[in-house]
């Protein structure tokens, strides 16, 4: 199964990968509303006859997943599925209301050089007004093609009744998906936002360094907010904890493809995986699997639900549509589109994400106290 990695990457990837860019749009539905119109959809792959016909088909087509991309949208996805990005290091949300959100500001980044805080809301970008708009539409403003770096972004924010203008000059940066850290005693947290090139081997990485002699603790597999991205670093990533065996499956021209972890990995450190509803698509398809091979105890709140797998097409106008062609499933058999992961430990949203931390600490002690299993 290897060798369908870089194909995977090519055809089917991009569409777990939404929130790569994105994270907080699929949380919030900026990408769309449950209640398209039920029209019936083109057949996957379908090329149509220009954006315009893209866009449309985009709107009322009833692909929940679908999505139109332009050139330089495109050209950002293929970058970030890099680990890396043009921008200037800010991340958005967007409340039902419409209202945009600093969500994230990532040390050492333009913006946190220039002081824009996270809860701080952004009214505007080089004089556009972002309120209301979509997730997806406000980052393709703050962020550019690769060839952009360098070029500059006027930010109209706002902090209490105190408004500012801030600009900032865009920047290659690293999207910086893997941290690891030790919460506690003995236990080496391995938080992972998204899944791109090298991803899988940085968690693998971290794994080894903890050693599987070290005594007590486990290791914290912290996905809350992981809003997926390359099916392949998922793989590797599950791979750490397994020896061998299906990761999960995927179905594409009218036949079910197996996703197989490599032998080796660390099997007896104890492991939770901490998800909550930010947790969707390739992040999914790996808390499945250690679920379902009985490898680690799932802690947190019911995860986001994306199990449909994406196909890129290219549009005469020169945008690229992408559109659901399958859906992929855990080793035993579970189709999460839609469902979401149910954790074996549950933590209700409401308890806060401190409480979720300090249950699956809890948990991990508890395992380690009990030994192998």
């Amino acid at each position: 199964m290897s060798g369908s990695y870089p194909q995977l990457r090519l055809h089917l990837a991009l569409g777990l990968v939404f929130g790569t860019l994105l994270a907080t749009g699929a949380a919030t539905g900026a990408w769309g509303s449950e209640g398209r119109p039920a029209q019936l959809p083109q057949p996957p792959g379908v090329r149509l006859s220009g954006d315009a016909a893209a866009r449309d088909w985009v709107e009322t087509g009833g692909d929940r997943w679908a999505a139109f991309y332009t050139p330089q949208q495109y050209a950002t996805m293929a970058e970030a599925l890099d680990g890396r990005y043009t921008g200037v290091g800010l991340w958005v949300s967007r409340s039902a209301a419409g209202v945009v959100t600093v969500s994230k500001v990532p040390a050492g980044g333009p913006a946190d050089r220039a002081g824009v805080r996270v809860g701080e809301r952004l009214l505007a970008v080089d004089g556009r007004a972002v309120g209301g708009l979509p997730v997806t539409d406000t980052v393709a403003l703050l962020r550019g093609a690769p060839q952009d770096a360098g070029s500059t972004v006027v930010l109209r924010l706002q902090r209490g009744r105190s408004v500012r203008q801030v600009e900032l000059r865009r920047e290659l940066l690293d999207t910086d998906d893997v941290v690891v850290d030790r919460p506690a005693a003995g236990i080496t947290r391995i938080a992972v936002s998204a899944f791109t090139a090298g991803t899988g081997d940085q968690v693998a990485d971290a794994v080894r360094q903890r050693g599987t002699g070290a005594r007590g603790g486990g290791i914290l597999l912290d996905l809350r907010g992981d809003s997926g991205g390359l099916v392949a670093e998922s793989v590797r990533a599950a791979s750490a904890f397994l020896d061998g065996g299906p990761v999960g499956s995927y179905q594409a021209d009218g036949a079910t493809h197996w996703l197989t972890a490599t032998r080796g990995g660390d099997t007896a450190t104890p492991v939770v995986v901490l998800v909550d509803g930010g947790t969707m698509s390739a992040a999914e398809l790996l808390t499945g699997a250690l679920q379902d091979r009985d490898r680690a105890v799932v802690v947190g709140s019911r995860t986001f639900g994306k199990g449909a797998v994406q196909q890129p097409s290219p549009v005469s106008g020169g945008g690229t549509l992408e559109q659901t062609v399958g859906h992929y499933r855990t080793p035993a058999g579970r189709d999460l589109d839609g469902t979401g992961i149910t954790p074996d430990v549950a933590v209700p949203p409401s308890a806060g994400p401190q409480a979720a931390e300090r249950t699956a600490i809890t948990v991990l002690d508890d395992l380690a106290a009990a030994g192998p299993r």
